[in-house]
Formats: structure tokens, sequence, C-alpha cells
């Protein structure tokens, strides 16, 4: 499971480059720290368990972040 956790992060890095080279400073830096979570994560040895408790409160929190950026902070479309 620790290797799909430095998997998740290799993908977040990827897309957290792209977003720098597009411009998106603020979504890049998001993904370079998301990265760094999910690669210091992947070295812990946790269970199998616990790793996917870690993913599980990790999708909650970010659709939750989600949800509330789309819904109480982006102006309405036009």
């Amino acid at each position: 499971m620790g290797r799909m956790f430095r998997t998740l992060g290799f993908f977040t890095l990827a897309i957290g480059l792209m977003a720098y080279a597009g411009g998106l400073v603020e979504m890049a830096l998001l993904f370079f720290l998301q990265t760094a979570f999910f690669v210091i994560l992947g070295y812990l040895k946790f269970t199998e368990k616990t790793y996917i408790l870690l993913f599980w409160l990790y999708m909650i929190v970010t659709f939750t972040g989600f949800s509330y950026w789309t819904v109480f902070v982006m102006d309405m479309p036009v």
C-alpha cells in the first residue's frame, strides 16, 4: 500500500508541474503539498488498514473542501 501512496505522489507531482507550467501557481502549490503528503505517508510503513483509512480521510476532506469552494466561494456563472 505504501507504493500506491508513492504512485499518487508521482501523479500529483505531474499535475502540479503542468499547473505551474500553465501559470496556475496556487493550484500547483496545492498539488505540490499533496505530493509531499503522499510521498511521506508512502514511506511510513503503516498497515494496509491504516493506509485505507488515511485515504478515506483524504477523500472526505478533499471532496468537502471542493464542494465548499465551488458552492460558496466561486462566483455564480452568468
